[in-house]
C-alpha cells in the first residue's frame, strides 16, 4: 500500500511539473526577440555616440574643422542604425546627438549641412528644443545663427552677447 501511494504521488508531482514546464507561447517569444534588437540597437547607438563624442572632443582640441565635419557625420550616422522599433528610445539623449552633429557642422564650416541638421531636428523632434545652461534655446540660437541677416525679434530666446553680436553685423552691413 505505501508502494502505491508512493507512485501515486510520484506521478501527480509529475504531471503538476510538466505544466509548469510548458512551452512559451509564440507572443512571448515575439516579444522577447524584439526587445532583444531594441536593446542591441540602443547599444550600437551608444557606441556610435561614445565615438562621435570622443572624434568631437578631439576636433576641439586640435582645432581642426575635417576633424568637427567628421564627426558630425558620425553622430548624425548614429540614429541610421536605430530601427523603427527602437527610435522612441531615450529621445532627449538623442536629441542632445544631434544638436552636436550640427553645432560640429557649424565649427567644420559647413552652414548648408547645419540648416540640414536642424531641419532633421525638427522633423524627428517635432514641438521640442533643447535648451543651452543659460537657458537660451537651440533652435532659436541656431535660427539667428544661419541667418544673420535677420536679426532675432524679441521673441527669440537667444543669449544678450548673441543679438548684440548680430545686431553689429547688421549694423556693419547696412553701412
Amino acid at each position: 500500500m505505501q508502494h502505491s501511494a508512493a507512485l501515486l504521488l510520484i506521478a501527480s508531482l509529475a504531471v503538476g511539473l510538466s505544466a509548469c514546464a510548458a512551452p512559451p507561447s509564440a507572443d512571448g517569444i515575439g516579444f522577447r526577440e524584439n526587445r532583444f534588437r531594441e536593446v542591441q540597437a540602443v547599444r550600437d547607438w551608444q557606441a556610435c555616440r561614445d565615438e562621435g563624442l570622443a572624434l568631437e572632443r578631439e576636433a576641439g582640441r586640435a582645432a581642426m574643422p575635417a576633424r568637427h565635419l567628421a564627426a558630425a557625420r558620425l553622430l548624425e550616422g548614429c540614429d541610421s542604425g536605430l530601427g523603427s522599433d527602437a527610435v522612441g528610445l531615450a529621445p532627449e539623449e538623442r536629441m542632445r546627438v544631434m544638436a552636436l552633429a550640427v553645432l560640429a557642422r557649424l565649427q567644420g564650416g559647413d552652414p548648408a549641412g547645419a540648416r540640414a541638421g536642424v531641419e532633421r531636428f525638427r522633423a524627428g523632434f517635432a514641438g521640442r528644443d533643447l535648451y543651452f545652461d543659460d537657458g537660451t534655446s537651440f533652435l532659436d540660437t541656431l535660427a539667428a545663427l544661419l541667418d544673420p541677416a535677420a536679426p532675432p525679434g524679441p521673441e527669440a530666446n537667444v543669449s544678450g552677447a548673441l543679438e548684440a553680436e548680430l545686431r553689429r553685423i547688421a549694423r556693419w552691413r547696412r553701412g
